[in-house]
């Protein structure tokens, strides 16, 4: 018979601990962050198999270890010690109580220990536990790998698509044109006729700034569009959702960037540095944009910003390079890059071909990826009514 109950007479949550540093670091057992494992340690603190749930960072997020572990002191865990019950099927009713949401009652959000103690579970026969387990077990790994398997094709469309572009814009559509060594060591051949360019020899090129936040004559009832790099994660930039003033504009020396320009992220650790995008409107950017604006009638922007694609590797390269500047592109190596030039109209058939090839990946890429979320939606649901014993379980008398 199944009954209800607080989570605490199901599970108690242990506190992990702080890493000691008087002790060796390496040992056999991994050490668990709110994220997941991360290093390792000479002893552990918990029993096995274990549960450890995130309480900072990424709190609430659930793992399961088969082993013997440490876990640190952002985290909670459950083992043997901590409950009666099976603890995989523990592990299995923890991914429905929305342990992520939390609280906002500290400074820093972060997961409660009696607020999480305190929600109210059912609970069904032991037997019944092993049951549910062994079932979750083996229907989720089943999910898991048709959603591995999409995720593959999911790689694949974006290789293909890397490879497409790249191709397009280095070695044009006709794959009979005859070939010459560009001299660029990011390029290689290119098709004869072709010639090749520093993009400050036919572009203005310059990056923005960030007015005061606490200036409210910056932005307050702003109308001039302003952009940070986190627009260089679209394909085009269509829109604003940030504004500054005049006054801003006069008293920062923001440039007005014109449409059709190309926006490039120069700083940052993560995927933004050296990725571009066309701008579609005039707008001002922060400092860690730089824009380009190509003469009209000898860069087609979207030729450009495919050039910057294939160039990416190369960009990252070079802004990591330990002769400069750590971690960061300047608008003088922006100027710098040596790019193929096709004839314009040559572009824009290379531009109008991408624009054909990749808008039927991103129809297979859109379709998959929509699959990969019903099959998600499905794990979730089935673990739900499994838990709560609204799913029959073969085997569970």
């Amino acid at each position: 018979m199944w009954q209800r109950a607080k989570l605490k007479f199901i599970a108690r949550f242990g506190y992990g601990d702080a890493l000691p540093t008087d002790e060796a670091q390496e040992g056999p057992f991994r050490v668990f962050g709110s994220n997941g494992p991360y290093a390792s340690f000479s002893r552990p603190n918990t029993g096995t198999p274990a549960i450890i749930v995130g309480r900072k960072g990424s709190y609430g997020k659930v793992n399961w270890t088969p082993e013997p572990c440490f876990a640190s002191d952002t985290t909670f865990f459950i083992d043997s010690s901590t409950t009666r019950h099976h603890l995989r099927w523990v592990y299995w009713l923890l991914q429905t109580l929305r342990l992520d949401e939390g609280t906002d009652e500290a400074a820093v959000p972060g997961l409660n220990r009696e607020s999480a103690h305190d929600k109210e579970v059912t609970c069904p026969p032991r037997q019944l536990q092993y049951a549910i387990a062994n079932y979750l077990d083996r229907e989720t790994a089943r999910l898991d790998g048709l959603v591995a398997a999409k995720e593959r094709v999911l790689g694949l469309f974006a290789e293909k698509r890397r490879a497409l572009i790249t191709r397009a814009v280095t070695r044009g559509l006709d794959a009979r044109a005859p070939l010459r060594d560009s001299g660029i060591s990011w390029l290689g051949e290119i098709p004869a006729h072709w010639g090749t360019w520093k993009v400050g020899h036919f572009a203005t090129i310059g990056n923005g700034s960030t007015p005061n936040r606490d200036n409210a004559e910056y932005w307050v009832d702003g109308l001039i569009p302003w952009l940070n790099s986190s627009v260089v994660n679209q394909d085009e930039v269509t829109g604003a959702d940030q504004f500054v003033t005049e006054a801003a504009f006069r008293e920062c020396h923001l440039p007005l960037v014109k449409s059709g320009s190309v926006l490039v992220g120069i700083t940052g650790q993560g995927k933004t540095r050296g990725q571009a995008v066309v701008l579609s409107f005039e707008a001002t950017i922060n400092q860690h944009l730089a824009f380009i604006t190509p003469k009209e009638g000898v860069v087609d922007s979207w030729f450009l910003r495919w050039v910057f694609f294939a160039a990416y590797d190369f960009l990252r390269s070079i802004s990591d390079d330990a002769g400069g500047t750590k971690g960061a592109l300047t608008c003088e190596e922006v100027g710098a890059l040596r790019m193929p030039l096709p004839p314009i109209d040559e572009q824009r058939a290379i531009v109008a071909h991408i624009a054909a090839a990749t808008a039927k990946l991103d129809t297979l890429r859109s379709a998959t990826e929509r699959t990969i979320a019903l099959l998600k939606e499905r794990r979730a649901a089935l673990i739900a009514a499994a838990v709560t014993g609204q799913l029959s379980i073969a085997g569970a008398a």
